[in-house]
Formats: C-alpha cells, sequence, structure tokens
C-alpha cells in the first residue's frame, strides 16, 4: 500500500471515529437534556402556600404561626372569588327557566375550577382524599388550572380534513353584566393571582426520602429507591460469585472441546435474550416450581436479574482473565504455588479491575430493568419491605413504577414532575455505579503498578 493511500485511510478512519464521538454526545444530549430539565422539577420549583400547609399537615416541616399567617393572607386575597361566587348563586336564584339552568352549569364549571385551584370552598367539608384537601401546590399548575377557569375549550369542526381543532375561547363572555363578571379580571391579574397562592422557590431534597402520599400525588420515592436497592444488591449477591467461579472454570480448568464449546454459545446467546423472557423463565421456575415464596417477592425477584445479568458478568470476568500475561501464571507455578493458590493470589487480582467493571456494569442494568420484575417482584403502590420480610414481600421498585405513573395513573399529567424526577433518580444512580467501576479500576490498576 503506498504511503498517500495509507494517510488518506488514517485521515478517513479517524474522521469517522470523531464524527461517531459527536454523534453518541448528540444523542445522549437530546435524550438526557430533557430528563434533567424536567427531573429537577421535582426538587426546584415555586411552592405556593398550599405546599407549605401540606408539608405541615401531612409531614410537620415548617413553622406553624408563620405557615397559617401566610394561610390566612391567602385566604384573604381569593374571598373577592368567594363572595363573587355566593353573589352570582343569589342572582340565578332569582332567575327562571332555561336561563338559569344553562347559567348553573356554567357555575358549576367555574367552582370546579376554583376548587382544583385553591381547595374545598369556605363551608364545604373536607375531604377525605389528600388530592382534594389543598389547592395547587405547585406555580406552574397552578398557572395551568388558571387557565382552565379563564377559558373554556370548544373544537373547530369547519375543516373538514383535520380532526376538531382546540379552540380556546375567554370565559367571561358567558358572564357579561352579571356579578360573575369581576371574578376573571382579579384571576387574570397576575400580582392579584399571586397573593392567592404566594408562590415561593423551593428546594425539595426529602423528594428522595420522603414517603409518597395519596398514589404520588404528593411527598417523595424512597420507598422505590429502596425497593431498586434491594432488587440490585440481592441480584449481585446471586450472581457475582456464581459468574467469576463459572468463569474461572471456563478460563483456567475447562479446556478445549466440543461442551465447552456448546457452553461458551450458551452464555454468549443467553446474553442477547429479550428481558421479558428472563421475567416469564422466573415466574414459572422460581415461583411457580421452586416455590422460593408464596408469590411475588424481592427474593424472585433478584434470583431472575441474577439470571439475567450471569451471562455479561461470565463474559467480562472471562475476558479479564485472559488478559492476563501468562507470565504471571508460569512464575507463580515455578515457585511451588499449586494452580488454585495461582488463581486467586495471583490471577484473580490482576484481573481484578476488568471483573469490577463487568460487575458494575451488571449492576447499572440490573438496576434498569423493568420486565424481568413485572411478574416476580414489584408492585404499584405500597411500602418497600423491611429487610427481613424480603424473603416473601414484593416492593415498588424506580423502573416498574415509571412504567406505571406514566400510563395508568389517573392523574397522569399531575405528576409529570414525580415521573421525570424518577427517570432522573435512575440515570443518575446508574450514572454513579458506572463512575465508581471507573474510579475502582483506576485505584486497583495503580495498586497494582506498585
Amino acid at each position: 500500500m503506498q504511503l498517500s493511500t495509507r494517510k488518506v485511510l488514517d485521515r478517513a478512519f479517524s474522521g469517522l471515529g470523531i464524527m461517531s464521538i459527536l454523534l453518541v454526545a448528540a444523542a445522549l444530549l437530546i435524550i438526557l437534556g430533557p430528563i434533567v430539565a424536567r427531573g429537577l422539577k421535582a426538587f426546584v420549583f415555586r411552592g405556593t402556600v398550599e405546599y407549605r400547609l401540606m408539608q405541615f399537615e401531612k409531614f410537620r416541616r415548617g413553622n406553624r404561626a408563620a405557615i397559617e399567617a401566610e394561610a390566612a393572607q391567602a385566604r384573604a386575597a381569593r374571598q373577592p372569588v368567594y363572595e363573587a361566587l355566593e353573589r352570582f348563586e343569589a342572582e340565578l336564584q332569582a332567575a327562571g327557566g332555561a336561563k338559569r339552568r344553562q347559567s348553573r352549569e356554567a357555575l358549576e364549571e367555574v367552582r370546579a375550577g376554583v376548587r382544583e385551584l385553591w381547595g374545598p370552598l369556605p363551608g364545604e367539608v373536607r375531604p377525605t382524599l389528600p388530592r382534594l384537601q389543598y389547592g395547587q401546590t405547585r406555580w406552574d399548575r397552578a398557572l395551568i388550572k388558571r387557565g382552565h377557569i379563564l377559558y373554556a375549550a370548544t373544537y373547530d369542526y369547519s375543516d373538514s380534513s383535520r380532526m376538531g381543532a382546540v379552540v380556546l375561547k375567554p370565559r367571561v363572555e358567558q358572564f357579561r353584566g352579571t356579578a360573575l363578571e369581576p371574578l376573571f379580571a382579579r384571576l387574570a391579574d397576575p400580582k392579584r393571582f399571586a397573593a392567592t397562592l404566594r408562590p415561593r422557590a423551593t428546594f425539595y431534597w426529602r423528594f428522595l426520602t420522603d414517603d409518597s402520599l395519596d398514589a404520588h400525588m404528593f411527598g417523595g420515592i424512597w420507598h422505590e429507591v429502596l425497593g431498586t436497592i434491594y432488587l440490585t444488591l440481592g441480584a449481585m449477591l446471586f450472581a457475582v460469585p456464581m459468574g467469576v467461579i463459572a468463569a474461572i472454570y471456563l478460563v483456567e480448568y475447562a479446556g478445549e472441546g466440543a461442551l465447552i464449546s456448546f457452553l461458551r454459545t450458551c452464555i454468549s446467546t443467553l446474553a442477547g435474550v429479550p428481558s421479558i423472557v428472563f421475567g416469564l423463565f422466573g415466574v414459572a421456575f422460581f415461583i411457580g416450581a421452586l416455590h422460593v415464596s408464596p408469590g411475588r417477592s424481592v427474593l424472585a425477584g433478584s434470583l431472575t436479574l441474577a439470571v439475567l445479568i450471569l451471562p455479561i458478568i461470565i463474559r467480562a470476568s472471562e475476558e479479564a482473565l485472559l488478559a492476563v500475561p501468562r507470565t504471571y501464571k508460569e512464575a507463580s507455578l515455578s515457585l511451588g504455588a499449586s494452580k488454585w493458590r495461582t488463581v486467586v493470589g495471583v490471577i484473580l487480582p490482576a484481573a481484578l479491575p476488568g471483573v469490577l467493571t463487568g460487575i458494575v456494569i451488571s449492576m447499572g442494568r440490573a438496576a434498569g430493568e423493568t420486565a424481568p420484575i413485572i411478574f416476580t417482584a414489584a408492585v404499584s403502590w405500597g411500602a418497600a419491605p423491611a429487610l427481613w420480610q424480603t424473603l416473601t414481600h414484593p416492593t415498588p421498585a424506580l423502573p416498574w413504577n415509571i412504567y406505571n405513573l406514566a400510563t395508568e395513573h389517573a392523574q397522569v399529567e399531575e405528576i409529570r414532575h414525580v415521573q421525570y424526577g424518577m427517570v432522573l433518580t435512575l440515570v443518575v444512580l446508574v450514572l454513579l455505579l458506572n463512575l465508581t467501576a471507573i474510579y475502582l479500576r483506576a485505584r486497583i490498576s495503580r495498586q497494582l503498578k506498585g
């Protein structure tokens, strides 16, 4: 090959490599950017007086006197709206016929919007369900609820080529000349509206440590985080010893042959099997055949995840063992050490950086898997079991609850911040595991080099 041709090829490969790195970086930015931006809203947001009232009543946080004084100021700012509703109700009592029925339907829509915004109206019995006891605890959601009061959504079907387009019409037009008309002007005024909820910048770090309340309408994700830790550590407890021992056997003791080649092929094949298959295997084998637990449990889920990541640990450990220079083994044997002592005292420590990397990467996969735990370990709601209950009790977990909250929750739009907060927490957890692998590998490598 001519020198000029070689230079062109080198430049082409270098350019492709740089382009690949840039494409991966751009893809990560596109994917992780919205996750970080929206996930941070679970921790940093503008909390209203309703949020602070909820925190005090449900979690006993904050100064009672200060919160009650602030709530009284907010109620005073809301009072003109409540009075407008009462005056309009009196007007309806004097009206009659179809106009009265039509106006009452419109009034009930406004009342429902005010309840969503500020909680129960004065004189109403406080509901039992926590989500109905308070108004909007977050300023961004309060602005959306205000829009539902100020504007009525209608549909325009004039264009036959499209489905009905949403058209927002000012709701005040329905109440021109009535006692309810000033209500809309007061809600539309930014300062007056802010006085009714008194938003304040809030850093809610307890999102990671609080229990959830009312199906994640309030509170945090502690039980999901704890359940994920249970399942991940349980999977590693079973998979790591088996995986490393299997790798040692394949590299140092098995030799070559048709059976060993078949076993290696099976291990490589299992590494590519879809995770839902492992989930079905787990429920059929561990729960149905072995009866490791009466039903779904942390133990059954951990065993299923262990089977899932076992091929990855075996392959990573095997490659790390094969990468150890052969001279290490020859030197140890020549000094009179047995084969097992050579493996344990010389080869395995030298391969430890690569083995740890495979283990921690496997931990990241175990922490993020959903399908294997659907039938074996995960529940949608409830508390994580105590440590001594993990053999028989199921647990919530971040991957499953992210899916559940995004698809099956009755108030899915109200808890978007919780969904993204869970995703961000899971991503950071996996990232920390990988950073730990990098740190441990570098530290052990330095120690081995002396």
